[in-house]
C-alpha cells in the first residue's frame, strides 16, 4: 500500500533535562511556522527507513515531532511492513509524510526520502532510534554559524530496548587518521548539508551494515566535519538490530568498505574480524571450543592483516601493536566499531 502527504513540525519548549543544549546554542530560533523565512529556518529533511519496526516507531516518529525547530521536512520510508506500522503510520494524518512498498532494505529506503528531501540540511533516523529536545535547532545553528562546516555530529547514548540507558556512544572530535580506525560519528545525531549529498554521492544501496561509515569517510575526503559536544540523540540497542545480531557479517561488509576507500583496512578492523569469525563458529564454553579459539586466533589474524592490511603505512601497525600489551585473549577481542 502506498501513502504520501506533506510533512509538518509540532513546537515544544526544552525541559531543563536538556538546558546544556540551549546553554550551548550560539542562535536559538523561537518556534514559528513552516511558512518561516529560510534564510532563518533553512529546512531539515529527517527521513525514517522503516521495517517492521512498529513496537518502536511511535516513540521516533514523536521525537522528531516534538523537535522545537519550525521547518521540519519528515518522510517514513516503509519497506511494506506487515506489523502494526502502517497503521501507526495512518494515524498521524497530514503530520507526517509516508510511503509503505517493498524496496531493496534500509540504504535503498534512505536514498529514496532524501533524493525527494527539499532541505537545506539532511539527516536519517532509523525507526527504532529518537532524537532528544533541541536537537535538530542545535544542528541547524551550528551549520549556520559555520558555513565551512558539511556536517555535525554530536553525542550519542545506548538505550536497551525499554529504553533504560546503556551509558554514552564514544564518540570523539573529528580525526581523519582515527576515522580509519574506528567510526566514533554517532549516526542518529548527524546532520549534513544536502548539497554535500549531492556532491559525493548517496548511500551506496550495496552496502547493508556499515553504509553510515561509508560515507562519513567519502564526505571527509573532500569536506570539514565537525563533532559538536552536546546530546542529540539515543541509539537503541536490541536483540533485532543488524549490527547487533549479524556481527561477522557487519565486520567482513567494513574491512571490505575500508579497503575500497583507503586501499586497506587498519589492523585493528581485519584482526577483529577474525575474532568474530572465531567467536561465531566456536563454542568456548566448552575446553576443547577455547583451546581452539586460542590456537586459531593467531593464524586467522595474521590471515586477514595479508588479505585487508598489506598495504596499511607502518604507523598503522604500530598504532595497533602499542594495544596489543597486556593480556592475549583480551588484545585481540579490541573492536572496530
Amino acid at each position: 500500500m502506498f501513502g504520501f502527504w506533506s510533512s509538518a513540525s509540532t513546537c515544544s519548549s526544552l525541559t531543563g533535562k536538556c538546558s546544556n543544549v540551549m546553554a550551548f546554542r550560539e542562535q536559538e530560533p523561537a518556534c514559528a511556522t513552516r511558512a518561516s523565512d529560510p534564510q532563518i529556518f533553512p529546512t531539515v529533511t529527517v527521513v525514517t527507513p522503516s521495517y517492521n519496526q512498529g513496537r518502536f516507531i511511535r516513540e521516533t516518529i514523536e521525537s522528531v515531532l516534538s523537535q522545537d525547530y519550525p521547518a521540519v521536512e519528515y518522510m517514513v520510508i516503509d519497506g511494506d511492513s506487515t506489523d502494526e506500522t502502517v497503521s501507526i503510520l495512518k494515524s498521524y494524518g497530514s503530520r507526517i509524510s509516508w510511503v509503505s512498498e517493498p524496496d531493496r532494505g534500509q540504504s535503498e529506503a534512505i536514498n529514496k526520502g532524501w533524493k525527494r528531501a527539499t532541505g537545506e540540511i539532511v539527516a536519517w533516523l532509523n525507526s527504532d532510534d529518537i532524537y532528544l529536545p533541541g536537537a535538530i535547532s542545535t544542528a541547524v545553528s551550528y551549520l549556520q554559524n559555520h558555513p565551512d562546516v558539511a556536517l555535525i555530529y554530536g553525542d550519542g547514548f545506548h538505550i536497551s530496548q525499554d529504553g533504560t540507558s546503556l551509558g554514552r556512544f564514544p564518540s570523539e572530535p573529528f580525526s581523519a587518521d582515527r576515522l580509519k580506525e574506528t567510526c566514533f560519528i554517532a549516526q542518529p545525531a548527524t546532520f549534513v548539508r544536502r548539497s554535500v549529498i549531492e556532491q559525493v554521492g548517496f548511500i551506496r544501496d550495496s552496502l547493508r551494515y556499515c553504509m553510515d561509515y561509508d560515507l562519513w569517510i567519502r564526505i571527509s575526503k573532500r569536506y570539514r566535519l565537525q563533532y559538536v559536544p552536546v546530546p542529540l540523540a539515543s541509539i537503541r540497542l536490541h536483540n533485532d538490530c543488524k549490527t547487533v545480531k549479524d556481527r561477522v557479517a557487519t565486520y567482513a561488509e567494513t574491512v571490505r568498505m575500508l579497503r575500497s576507500n583507503y586501499g586497506y583496512a587498519a589492523p585493528r578492523w581485519s584482526c577483529g574480524y577474525a575474532y568474530r569469525l572465531l567467536d561465531a563458529r566456536l563454542d568456548r564454553s566448552r575446553v576443547w571450543g577455547r583451546v581452539l579459539f586460542t590456537a586459531s586466533l593467531p593464524g586467522l589474524c595474521a590471515w586477514n592483516l595479508v588479505r585487508f592490511s598489506r598495504k596499511a603505512p607502518v604507523r598503522e601497525f604500530w598504532r595497533w601493536a602499542i594495544g596489543l600489551r597486556g593480556r592475549y585473549g583480551k588484545l585481540l577481542n579490541e573492536e572496530g566499531s
